[in-house]
């Protein structure tokens, strides 16, 4: 398991995440942190924003880059969350600042959104920025051979798909290592468990991007699909993450351990809920931004 020893909520922080326990919600969240995000060190960092990495008006990525010159850089790839109906690059400008702050080239990508874009459209867009990195990292410093993908929640899914399942990846497919936190990697699990999960009936989420009827739920669940040769991966959930996030990430594991010959880092983020995790970058809580920029350096 990856601990997390450096800097954690402070005593505001902390409170408020213990009144949250497992309730917080996106808007409430997104609320208390980006104050604290305002006060984020930006300097040193160039933004270059909305180039197009494919046909679609969704296929637009932010890259954050250091101004001292510098090339063959790590280069961050990182996928928001919003439960595959919802989100923008946006929401994760503090990513991209401090990652470009650590030294990364760091890219912020949009996907395609269901129920427009459904299955497996998130997977075949992270090939398809992954093709547009090849051509263009070394326009902004970065290192097209040291690229490692992100992504929380539906862009962890997205991220797991593109990283796990061969027949999605182009060809000359390789990166550095994928990094998972909270996201659904199983389908057909939480089809046939919505009752003991707690997922309701109909599901905005899930159903907008797999649809409803499906002859073989398998064929959609990362899971049952892993057929990628084993890569530097950490899975990770949030200490007081939904239930189904935490069975989610298990599952995972387990089953790249027993079964594909992957050994992949384990990370459990004290106090954070599904939301913050990624809001706490840029603030004083360092346990998150810690955790992703050791994965990064780690791996290129």
């Amino acid at each position: 398991m990856t601990n997390t020893p450096h800097q954690g909520p402070g005593p505001e922080a902390l409170a408020q995440l213990r009144a949250w326990g497992a309730a917080a919600t996106m808007p409430e969240v997104k609320a208390f942190y980006t104050p604290r995000q305002a006060a984020q060190d930006r300097s040193g960092v160039t933004l270059v924003a909305d180039q197009a990495y494919g046909p679609h008006a969704l296929h637009r990525v932010d890259i954050y880059h250091p101004d001292a010159p510098g090339t063959g850089r790590p280069l961050l790839v990182f996928l928001h969350g919003g439960g595959f109906i919802r989100g923008d690059k946006s929401d994760r400008a503090n990513l991209g600042w401090w990652g470009a702050k650590q030294g990364f080239v760091t890219a912020l990508i949009n996907y395609r959104l269901a129920p427009e874009a459904q299955w497996p459209a998130g997977g075949e867009d992270v090939c398809t920025a992954w093709q547009w990195l090849q051509v263009n990292a070394e326009r902004f410093g970065g290192n097209p051979k040291a690229i490692v993908l992100a992504g929380e929640s539906a862009g962890a899914a997205h991220v797991a798909a593109a990283s796990f399942i061969r027949a999605l990846q182009p060809p000359g497919w390789q990166v550095a290592g994928a990094f998972l936190m909270s996201g659904p990697y199983d389908a057909r699990m939480e089809r046939l468990a919505r009752g003991p999960l707690g997922i309701p009936t109909p599901d905005p989420r899930n159903d907008a991007y797999f649809g409803t009827e499906r002859a073989d739920w398998s064929e959609a669940s990362i899971l049952a699909r892993i057929d990628a040769a084993p890569l530097p991966v950490l899975v990770g959930m949030a200490e007081r993450d939904m239930p189904h996030m935490q069975v989610h990430a298990g599952a995972l594991f387990s089953r790249l351990v027993t079964e594909h010959g992957f050994m992949p880092r384990f990370l459990v983020l004290p106090e954070h809920n599904h939301f913050s995790p990624t809001a706490s970058i840029g603030t004083e809580d360092q346990g998150f931004a810690t955790a992703l920029g050791d994965f990064v350096r780690g791996c290129t």
